[in-house]
């Protein structure tokens, strides 16, 4: 399984440094959610298109929700995001706004493995947006999401927040979400919720890929090594670490190499412990 390498766009970059994509609706969420959409309508939900991860059953992250955005322009879009308490839940500030585009509802969609089908759906308008977010460079890629009040089932649950001072180097750590398995554009790419298992590099390292002005502090990186990652759709979405009731969301889905998923590069996610303070203030 490969999932969401979100970048759209060309931020800056000095020469060999490679470039993030900061135009995700236009670039990669439209053609998403269409993609999904017919899957989901053509396809079985037999696990066997999955590439570099695993088909999720029912429950096994029953934190993340993923989302169906309405654009202003009317168009669809598809991200992910976490589940924090009955009424929030927390996605990449991308998701909501990126540097051409603009959301104005949500569809949060709970407890189901499809993203246009089954489970909890919940309309939303109400998205609060880090207010030193930089679409350009996806700085403090991190939004608040409120939402009506939805019950806790073995199917839907929150997560907790990590806090402290622990950058999780070396640490394996799971994300999950809806999008692509590959590169690839065909349908039969994926139709339902995935998983993968990645482990997370230091920020040094990451910074020999991306460059300085985008690997800062608050960010957080894994290697793809194995031909496993996120990819186009998974923006938004949970990285975690432990499980069931002790399981913490350590990032958020936000960046990839404008280049793809495929090929073996850093992904990139808000440091949650960096925003823990914010976010819980949100809550």
């Amino acid at each position: 399984m490969k999932f969401l390498l979100v970048a759209v766009g060309l931020v800056l970059a000095v020469t060999a440094e490679e470039l993030i994509t900061n135009n995700y609706h236009e670039l990669i969420g439209i053609r998403e959610a269409e993609r999904i959409r017919i899957a989901e309508k053509s396809q079985d939900f037999d696990g066997s298109k999955i590439v570099g991860g695993q088909a999720s059953a029912l429950g096994a992250h029953p934190h993340l929700g993923g989302l169906v955005i309405v654009l202003t322009t009317g168009r669809q879009s598809v991200c992910g995001s976490s589940l924090l308490t009955n009424t929030r839940l927390v996605t990449a500030a991308h998701c909501w706004r990126d540097s051409n585009s603009q959301a104005r509802q949500f569809t949060v969609v709970l407890g189901s493995i499809r993203l246009f089908s089954g489970g909890v759906r919940i309309e939303t308008r109400n998205v609060q947006v880090h207010g030193s977010y930089n679409s350009q460079t996806l700085s403090n890629d991190v939004a608040v999401i409120s939402i009506s009040h939805v019950g806790y089932t073995n199917a839907i649950q929150r997560i907790g927040l990590a806090t402290g001072s622990n950058n999780y180097a070396g640490s394996w750590a799971t994300a999950a979400g809806f999008g692509r398995t590959s590169d690839s554009t065909g349908i039969s790419n994926s139709q339902a919720q995935r998983h993968v298992s990645m482990q997370v590099i230091t920020n040094a390292v990451c910074s020999n890929t991306f460059g300085p002005s985008i690997i800062i502090a608050s960010t957080l990186c894994t290697s793809t090594s194995g031909g496993q990652s996120t990819c186009g759709g998974d923006s938004g979405g949970p990285l975690a670490i432990g499980s069931g009731a002790s399981r913490q969301l350590i990032g958020i889905t936000s960046f990839g190499s404008s280049s793809g998923c495929s090929r073996g590069l850093p992904a990139g996610f808000a440091r949650v412990t960096s925003f823990a303070s914010w976010i819980s203030s949100r809550l």
